[in-house]
């Protein structure tokens, strides 16, 4: 049995096993010794009653007092219990246990658990029981992986399969030279995978956690840079003129463009003209007119003869954005088709759509990862404008150019990262920057506030719905389940109703709602059918609804800035004055110095910066910072210096090695081949 073995392969895994852990990504025994935990269990000493702090999960120690009381009805049913020490006393909460009420008998009670701060004080919700106290011991010290699940896939079958392919690591699935490994301090292959799933102490899980950062970083990058090398060469088939109806058209505009609009669109212009094509990122902050820029790209496609396409990340986006373009066209009279290719169109509809495209009767089309799919070819497409969630190497380039000419590539990202930072993680593209907002946009007016305003902050959200506005309440990621992101989000839009009242449509949204009943919920916020919409972090590229004027963040200490400076460009969009209230559990000084910065600022660069220059080692035991760039372990704030490091790694082993002939690079050349096709980001070496 080696690393490229099946999964199959390890006792206990039937058929039904393999095809859960394949729904999660893992096929091989190497795929799974890097399904890394998504955090960690830490079972620290427990700590007096009396010294519980608001917002963390701790352990405590105490004696029973009195019997386990049960509260509410049976669909929403509470055990309430307190427990004492010498230096306090704890109330404890469970939902929909009551059988707590015959077992929880008296003695003492060790128990593990988040304590938050309710109307009548402290309260650990929902712990972990060890009854009797003595059964805490075992798991004392000790850090247990918690795993990314996928229904029917449980957290103990994830550690016994790791367990067991743990037994079949050698030196030999290292991909880091000895010299890279030794010039940079890092741990081998092998002690990494076990600190990073089983530690034994914080140090050793930090130890292997910066190894396998700086791996995952380097792959990354030398995947980029391979793809720059390649890119390079490829010359530009199309050729463009000046349009005159785009100067009209941008004459009879309302506004006129910023500077920073005017210089980006000038170097659009001049690369689609140049000798090779295009690999550009648009790297501008929410609000600040990418799109208005993209279209002036895709006219200028459409009107020298060829096809344009756009690809945006939701379905109700991809209407949207298609709805605008249609609108803009016909007002300002410039004679270009567009067309719109989904998913979820039927295959009549899309039989239409496809005959369109390769005629050359569709000059823009406008879609969702539909555009990419082998059905859809196009009759000569020069432009594929995407988001930062959709990178395209040579080979899709190819596949959506159908004829065979490479189209050019504008990336948009509204992800606010320092340059520093950007010209790493998009070694690929060349880089354009819209620092500039539109003069007519208010700025949005921010707070940062406690619980204790939540009560507040509901009136004001009221009296925007009765001015006719819309409002976006965040509830962060639940850490315990991800089944309980449903629960969380689903208990918090029934609190809200009954704490807002009738005549005002309130829904919920999170990430593991089918699609459909996604895009659904969407539009009908996008119709202002519902006025208050409740969601976890799934809206963040989501619909743009210019009515929506508040964003009330729960738990904002749970987020990078970055995160959150994101979130809080969902409103500020329309001609209204806009508020995001930014609500936190933590009394921690250093919290409230992060959301001051938010408190004071819209600009998402000078966020981006602050955000860099506040993390520390921070938590990393918890939910991931950031939520930008989509790596298993690394983030790009909290790990800036180990990214910088990989960068300076790449560059030295590709100028040493350009086509990884070496033998000491012969791991490293196999994954990369490897990972270049599976994240669909390129060609093989």
């Amino acid at each position: 049995m080696n690393e490229n073995s099946k999964i199959s392969t390890l006792k206990g895994i039937g058929d039904k096993t393999q095809a859960l852990f394949e729904k999660a990504g893992v096929g091989t025994l190497s795929e799974l010794l890097r399904y890394y935990p998504r955090g960690y269990d830490i079972y620290d000493d427990p700590v007096p009653l009396g010294e519980v702090e608001e917002g963390r999960t701790v352990t405590v120690t105490g004696a029973i007092s009195g019997r386990v009381q049960l509260d509410g009805n049976h669909s929403r049913q509470v055990a309430r219990l307190f427990i004492r020490d010498m230096t306090g006393t704890l109330k404890i909460i469970w939902f929909r246990m009551p059988f707590l009420k015959n077992t929880l008998r008296g003695g003492v009670i060790t128990l593990r658990g988040r304590v938050v701060r309710r109307r009548d004080g402290l309260v650990m919700e929902h712990p972990e029981i060890f009854y009797p106290s003595s059964k805490y011991e075992k798991k004392q010290g000790t850090l247990q992986p918690v795993y990314p699940l996928t229904a029917g896939l449980t957290n103990n079958t994830v550690k016994k399969a790791v367990m067991q392919a743990m037994e079949y690591m050698n030196s030999k699935q290292d991909l880091l030279p000895e010299d890279i490994r030794e010039n940079y301090d890092l741990t081998d292959f092998c002690s990494a995978v076990r600190g990073v799933h089983f530690p034994q102490n914080k140090e050793e899980f930090y130890c292997a956690r910066e190894r396998l950062v700086f791996e995952e970083f380097l792959i990354f990058i030398l995947s980029l840079r391979i793809i720059k090398t390649r890119e390079d060469k490829a010359i530009n088939s199309f050729t463009f003129s000046e349009s005159q109806p785009i100067d009209a058209f941008l004459n009879a505009l309302p506004y006129e463009l910023t500077n920073a609009q005017k210089k980006v669109w000038s170097e659009i212009k001049k690369d689609m003209s140049g000798m090779h094509v295009m690999s550009r990122l648009v790297q501008g902050d929410v609000g600040s007119g990418k799109t208005i820029v993209a279209l002036l790209g895709l006219m200028l496609a459409g009107l020298n003869g060829y096809q344009g396409a756009m690809m945006a990340p939701t379905e109700v986006l991809a209407k949207q954005h298609y709805e605008n373009i249609l609108s803009m066209l016909r007002q300002y009279n410039i004679s270009l088709k567009p067309i719109l290719l989904t998913g979820s169109m039927t295959a009549k509809e899309k039989k239409i759509v496809y005959e369109k495209i390769i005629l050359g009767e569709a000059d823009i089309i406008v879609g969702t990862h539909a555009l990419i799919q082998d059905k859809a070819e196009y009759h000569n497409l020069a432009l594929v404008v995407t988001d930062e969630q959709h990178r395209f190497g040579v080979k899709q380039r190819e596949a959506l150019a159908g004829k065979g000419s490479i189209p050019h590539i504008l990336v948009m990202s509204a992800t606010p990262i320092p340059r520093s930072l950007a010209m790493i993680l998009y070694g690929d593209l060349d880089i354009s920057v819209i620092d500039e907002l539109p003069k007519n946009r208010l700025p949005i007016k921010n707070c940062v506030v406690d619980t204790g305003y939540r009560s507040t902050a509901y009136r004001f959200m009221q009296r925007q719905v009765e001015e006719g506005r819309q409002c976006y309440v965040i509830c962060p990621m639940v850490e315990e389940s991800e089944s309980l992101e449903v629960e969380n989000v689903t208990d918090y839009t029934q609190f809200l109703k009954e704490a807002i009242g009738d005549g005002i449509n309130i829904a919920c949204l999170y990430g593991k709602m089918k699609q459909a009943e996604k895009d659904a919920i969407m539009e009908a916020f996008g119709r202002n059918e519902i006025q208050i919409l409740v969601s976890t972090t799934v809206i963040e590229v989501g619909i743009d609804v210019p009515n929506s004027t508040v964003m009330l963040i729960e738990n904002a200490e749970r987020f990078g800035l970055a995160q959150l400076h994101q979130l809080r460009g969902r409103v500020g969009r329309g001609e209204h004055q806009s508020y995001c209230i930014f609500m936190s559990a933590s009394k921690s000084k250093e919290t409230r110095e992060r959301l001051e910065i938010l408190n004071k600022s819209n600009d998402g660069f000078f966020i981006a910066s602050e955000d860099l220059r506040l993390r520390g080692p921070g938590d990393l035991f918890g939910i991931r910072q950031s939520g930008i760039m989509d790596f298993r372990l690394g983030d790009i704030f909290q790990d800036a210096k180990i990214l910088q490091k990989a960068n300076e790694a790449a560059e030295k082993i590709l100028t040493e090695d350009p086509k990884l002939i070496l033998e000491k690079h012969e791991k490293l050349k196999s994954y990369l081949n490897h990972y270049m096709s599976k994240v669909m980001l390129e060609t093989t070496l």
